[in-house]
């Protein structure tokens, strides 16, 4: 959620924000204006904390605080700060990172040989540089499934191209959804049913999160893709009282059944051990048990990838 802005302009920013906060405090109420214009104009939190020669510029928005760190940067070196600059720099800015969004885009379906797709899916495939998911880089996770799903769709005599263009627009709605109110899913598949995509590529998008059953080798292959690439180790990360918060819910569903000893989760939650007693449990009643447990964990809990 945080960043903070290059090492080499910290003191300098710094002490120019501190200075106009001090001024503020001070003398009037001009110097608050331009304090608080700064955050309202760049759509984030600035903090000046007890750190030395520190500004933090908090958001939830990735995109949003790049362009904001790259206007603070460029405000130090003009060395003015008052609303007219700040929102001139702000628009200078957002222009040239909407450039170079457009052109990573067009960069990315020339890589992965895709033609013919609407300009608005280019600059949403290129801005998905800046969302993230569990850590993860929504661009860089939609290139892993993009490529693995041709692979996949080749080997099982689908259209590679295609099984590719699905790959790369299955998350799609990530790069709206601050945005626009729903989910990834919705937005997505309702926004390339609108730009004339294919039903492959749709039905990926409600297929990867199980809204649909995939009806095509490409989408299945895009949904093994997607689950390949969330839950390969070190993908991903989450916070750590959620973790906690998962395992101990797989635990405890496992523990409920009768005649269950103890339970593991192991291999960071992907995989559940069941002890069982076996004077109360005989092997043909040990699979419906595993059989429960396996469809009562898919229907309660929420985890990436596949649990064993």
């Amino acid at each position: 959620m945080l960043d903070q802005v290059k090492e080499d302009n910290r003191a300098e920013i710094a002490s120019l924000f501190r200075k106009e906060y001090k001024l503020a405090k001070e003398e009037s109420t001009k110097e608050i204006n331009n304090i608080l214009s700064v955050a309202f104009c760049l759509g984030v939190d600035i903090i000046i904390g007890d750190i030395p020669n520190t500004i933090t510029v908090s958001s939830f928005n990735l995109y949003r605080r790049a362009i904001s760190t790259k206007t603070i940067e460029l405000l130090l070196k003009d060395g003015r700060i008052h609303p007219a600059k700040i929102e001139e720099v702000h628009n200078t800015v957002k222009n040239e990172f909407d450039k170079n969004i457009d052109k990573e885009g067009e960069e990315t379906i020339a890589a992965l040989g895709i033609k013919n797709m609407h300009k608005e899916l280019v600059y949403l495939i290129g801005r998905l540089r800046y969302r993230a998911s569990y850590g993860q880089n929504a661009l860089a996770h939609t290139l892993e499934v993009a490529n693995l799903a041709g692979l996949i769709a080749a080997q099982l005599g689908g259209d590679t191209v295609l099984a590719r263009r699905a790959g790369l627009l299955h998350d799609i709605g990530k790069a709206l959804t601050h945005d626009v109110p729903g989910s990834h899913v919705d937005i997505g598949a309702d926004l390339c049913k609108k730009l004339g995509e294919p039903e492959e590529v749709i039905n990926s998008i409600y297929a990867h999160h199980g809204h649909e059953e995939a009806s095509s080798i490409e989408s299945a292959a895009v949904c093994a893709a997607d689950a390949l690439s969330a839950a390969r180790p070190g993908a991903r990360r989450e916070v750590l009282e959620s973790f906690l918060n998962r395992v101990e819910e797989i635990e405890s569903i496992a523990t409920s059944k009768e005649g269950v000893i103890n339970t593991y989760a192991i291999n960071a939650g992907r995989e559940l051990r069941v002890i069982v007693n076996a004077k109360l449990v005989n092997d043909d009643e040990s699979i419906l048990m595993a059989n429960e447990i396996a469809k009562e964990i898919e229907d309660k809990v929420k985890y990436p990838g596949e649990i064993k």
